[in-house]
């Protein structure tokens, strides 16, 4: 990739897959919310449509419509306190009012570099980056006791939670209602875990017996993403996918547009699966347990501020006889996309980590980086030596690209005699130049083979350094305190541009068309522009690579003078 056609190549593919990307996630981007009129209807308030029933449940058990309520907005003459659960790596709220989780922070993972006073919040209430995780339960049509769904009123010992000696906390919501149902919804949470243990204690002592479903449910609005400007052009947040996803057992990852949530509304049941929302770096899932055959459905909701999107897993249908206690029970994780542990919580956890197309590739780069890491201790090594070793699996192809580079370079003044003796008459240069090459035996495509091996490489990597968490805020060396911010000095984009121009100096240019060659001259100029807002981790693999191509091409080209005045002695 070191010559510069190639690298005129790539950039093109690069670019070209980039708007492609972006193109495709405009065109069928959700139209913009209407804009809230001053009244109120009930269709505005926050929730949903009524489900669809899991599969085999009779029409004697089917489940009544999950209510259209906002549990923020109920009773809002009277707010309850929430309740705040701190551990080592979460700070969650937990609003009694439907015992839902309406804020998470990310303590391990700052908003700015080291500025863990302003954590991540993935989970938040505010209107404008909504996004929570309901549960509740839903009675049979018809039934005459009553059941605590994502807007009833719980009750908590205390309003603060922290996680201290213990290895494990447990915090306990109750509701009770006089037709004779009384729930506990226990959050357990674990040191170091990001996975939250939920479960429903359901009590009945009404004398007849009750059915209905648990319902789990996570309800955002579509993340704000900067993408003005060419800052905004080279924000990575962008290219990454933020919308739903399901995992079932048959039919694997799925991801689900937001778009499509009104278009074409999910509806399936599965065992062994799970539902989440996903957004560049982090995400939430509900993850039912595996035995438990859930109904999946999607759903766009109304709201004053603008649609929010609803995935939603509900239970099959559950009977508690009188006096009889049953428990239900899920794990929701909220956190990083840490592909290296993901798999160990749920099986298909670990492709929220989303590399497209290239996972087949990015996969390998993304753990061999890792491994590397643990070596280094620093991402921005683990990058350079992660590029060695590509540079040594593709070595033999690239000595052959070079040595057919090095070729070509010795024929330039005879190429230019024959341009200059054919003149305008492109078919009769065409025909000696190729006479010229059998002459000499040089085959003019040998070095594309190479090239269009490592393209692949090439985008997997990218990709890897575009949604690998790990790397988020990475510290390299002296200036560089975040690979996945801009360089601040533009070290990196100048130094790329003064490899490029050294690698035109070895590259061949003979027979090439007038207006590429001024092209070739631009293109360091422009790249060092491009790169200034590009994250400082893909800029470093650009240098690390085009630099050891660059030594690895001089000293080739060195070798083959050499043997050729040997020769000539």
């Amino acid at each position: 990739m070191t010559s510069t056609r190639n690298i005129l190549l790539i950039a093109l593919l690069f670019i070209s897959y980039l708007l492609w990307t972006k193109w495709d996630e405009d065109y069928n981007a959700p139209a913009p919310p209407p804009a809230a009129s001053g009244a109120t209807t009930s269709t505005a308030s926050v929730g949903d449509t009524p489900s669809a029933a899991p599969a085999q449940a009779s029409a004697s058990t089917t489940p009544a419509a999950v209510p259209n309520t906002d549990p923020a907005s109920a009773n809002a003459a009277a707010p309850v306190a929430p309740v705040v659960v701190t551990t080592d790596v979460l700070r969650i709220e937990i609003d009694p009012r439907g015992g839902n989780i309406v804020v998470a922070d990310l303590l391990a993972y700052p908003q700015q570099p080291k500025d863990f006073a302003h954590p991540v919040r993935l989970l938040d209430n505010s209107n404008a980056t909504w996004f929570v995780a309901q549960s509740g339960l839903i009675g049979t049509q018809g039934s005459a006791i009553a059941a605590p769904d994502h807007s009833a009123l719980y009750h908590a010992d205390k309003n603060s939670y922290a996680l201290e000696a213990s290895d494990t906390l447990e915090v306990p919501l109750i509701w009770t209602d006089a037709s004779g149902l009384t729930v506990r919804k226990v959050f357990t949470f674990k040191r170091g875990s990001y996975v939250i243990d939920q479960r429903e204690e359901i009590h009945n002592t009404a004398a007849t017996a009750w059915n209905g479903n648990v319902y789990r449910q996570l309800q955002r609005v579509p993340p704000i993403v900067d993408t003005k400007g060419i800052k905004g052009y080279s924000n990575t947040e962008r290219y990454s996918f933020a919308g739903a996803a399901i995992y079932s057992p048959a039919d694997k990852f799925q991801k689900l547009k937001f778009d499509a949530f009104q278009k074409e509304p999910l509806d399936k049941h599965f065992d062994g699966g799970w539902a989440a929302m996903l957004q560049h770096y982090f995400f939430a899932a509900w993850i039912p347990p595996a035995q438990e055959n859930d109904t999946y459905t999607t759903n766009e909701v109304a709201s004053p501020s603008g649609p929010r999107y609803l995935i939603r897993a509900m239970s099959p249908s559950i009977a508690v006889a009188s006096g009889e206690t049953k428990t239900q029970s899920a794990r929701l994780y909220i956190g990083p996309k840490l592909q290296s542990s993901l798999d160990q919580i749920a099986p298909g956890l670990a492709l929220t980590v989303d590399y497209g197309m290239f996972t087949v590739i990015a996969e390998p780069l993304h753990w061999l980086l890792t491994q590397f890491h643990k070596i280094t201790g620093n991402w921005g090594f683990a990058i350079i030596l992660l590029v060695l070793l590509i540079k040594a699996v593709f070595f033999k192809l690239s000595e052959t690209q070079f040595r057919s580079g090095a070729k070509m370079r010795k024929l330039q003044p005879r190429l230019a005699a024959l341009k200059e003796r054919y003149g305008d008459d492109r078919q009769k240069f065409a025909a000696a130049q190729m006479e010229l090459f059998q002459k000499e035996k040089v085959n003019p495509v040998a070095g594309c083979l190479p090239m269009l091996i490592q393209i692949p490489v090439f985008f997997a990597l990218y990709w890897v350094l575009l949604e690998s968490v790990e790397l988020r805020q990475a510290p390299f060396i002296g200036w560089i305190q975040n690979l996945t911010a801009p360089d601040p000095y533009f070290v990196l984009p100048v130094l790329n541009a003064i490899i490029m121009i050294a690698t035109q100096h070895l590259t061949p240019t003979a027979g090439m068309d007038p207006t590429q060659a001024k092209m070739m001259k631009i293109m360091p100029v422009a790249f060092s522009v491009l790169f200034a807002f590009f994250p400082a981790g893909l800029v470093l693999y650009y240098v690390a690579n085009g630099g050891l191509g660059l030594l690895q091409q001089w000293i080739i080209t060195k070798r083959i003078d050499a043997g050729d005045k040997k020769a000539a002695a």
